[in-house]
């Protein structure tokens, strides 16, 4: 299925996964950082706040840039910006500019992040099914290896980790200007400004838009999180903490292209997603159950991946075919709900953890992902589209014809 892909395809799923490592990235390091530059704890997540907050922000409006300048000119620009502020957050003196390069730096994850999903999602041989997978694939894969590299490179300095994203986004960008075709810099059909948010009104897409937004603060939980739960157990080396979240990663991508086209195809997408929702509830709920142990913790952390990695795929399938919208549309409405709720979780986490007991933010990521549970459950009529819609050949071909269009 993905041998078949075209270049431009793979030089935007590349991409993807060094944009993705961009996510995870700081978190081997969050301890150094607010050691190092004597941050507080809520300080140093909002190196998670202040980038997923803006790529959110941004991601709304990322159709309407990119149907007036082009795919590729947008892919380029989204690069471009990421490369210029992870740079200059390895430049930083202080825990205060970082948060404000990261800003930057996610406003430039989002142009690139929103419009790789849909240009894949039209042009990708095999249809809308086998382009999500790969780009779920590239999402846990650098969600995987964003973690490792932040280890490794963070024990020599909580600097290099910015610098080597820099060099690997100056590659993808190289590939894609190099790969990626363009004989149209306008779309022939401009986005609204307001496309994106009127979307919302789409019953599939307001009940996938919710769900996302949920979700994602159980998924930031278990991502930002853990690293300042452990260096209270006395596990803070940056390489240690990069290893746990390669092997959390590792098991989100194992789940997102092994697992969840298998399990979709036997049963119901919702079926999938509100069992995968109940299995990362009960992963939370044993964190907060072991939390004075860092194995227990280590080992819970690692076995989420795999009912996230299925939530990443199955969830993104569902909010591409729930409804009949244009897909840059789509793909700007659920990535901005999604990384909106991420924005929340990390700051909160540290400070319900502050406040109360280190197991509280595990409990608060359970609830989230638990009022994910129900928003699907009640609203499960409104995706009638996404369970009954097969990757036909109708829609292979008018997708083949599509991404000719945009990528030839």
């Amino acid at each position: 299925m993905m041998r078949r892909q075209p270049a431009a395809v793979w030089a935007i799923a590349f991409a993807c996964v060094v944009s993705f490592m961009g996510i995870g990235l700081v978190d081997p390091i969050l301890p150094s950082i607010a050691e190092q530059l004597q941050a507080s704890e809520t300080q140093s997540e909002l190196l998670f706040t202040t980038y997923l907050a803006l790529t959110g922000v941004a991601m709304f409006f990322s159709s309407w840039v990119s149907s007036r300048l082009g795919v590729k000119k947008t892919l380029l620009i989204g690069l471009a910006v990421v490369v210029v502020f992870a740079a200059a957050c390895g430049l930083s003196p202080a825990v205060a500019p970082i948060i404000g390069f990261r800003a930057g730096w996610g406003i430039g994850n989002a142009l690139f992040i929103s419009t790789a999903l849909s240009a894949m999602v039209t042009a990708a041989v095999g249809g809308s099914a086998s382009a999500i997978v790969l780009y779920e694939t590239a999402l846990g894969i650098g969600m995987a290896f964003g973690p490792l590299a932040g280890g490794l490179l963070g024990s020599i300095t909580w600097r290099a980790p910015f610098f080597g994203t820099a060099t690997l986004m100056i590659i993808g960008l190289v590939m894609i200007g190099l790969l990626l075709k363009a004989t149209h810099n306008v779309h022939p059909r401009p986005v609204r400004l307001s496309a994106p948010f009127r979307a919302l009104r789409d019953p599939g897409m307001g009940t996938m838009g919710l769900a996302a937004f949920f979700y994602n603060m159980a998924m930031f939980t278990t991502l930002a999180f853990p690293p300042f739960a452990l260096a209270r157990l006395g596990v803070s080396e940056a390489l240690t903490i990069g290893l746990v979240f390669f092997g959390w990663g590792g098991c989100l991508a194992l789940a997102a292209v092994g697992l969840a086209p298998r399990l979709t195809r036997r049963f119901r997408r919702t079926s999938v997603l509100l069992t995968a929702e109940l299995l990362l509830g009960l992963m939370l709920v044993l964190c907060a159950v072991f939390y004075n142990s860092a194995v227990g913790i280590i080992v819970c952390v690692i076995l989420a991946g795999i009912p996230l990695g299925l939530l990443n795929t199955v969830l993104t399938e569902c909010s591409m075919e729930a409804s009949d919208l244009p897909r840059p549309v789509a793909s700007s409405t659920y990535s901005g709900c999604r990384f909106l709720g991420g924005a929340i979780a990390p700051p909160l986490c540290t400070l319900l953890a502050s406040i109360s007991a280190v197991w509280v933010p595990f409990i608060y990521g359970a609830l989230m992902i638990m009022v994910s549970f129900s928003i699907v459950l009640i609203r499960r009529s409104t995706l009638i589209r996404a369970d009954q819609t097969p990757d036909d050949v109708t829609e292979i071909e008018s997708d083949t014809v599509e991404g000719a269009e945009v990528l030839a």
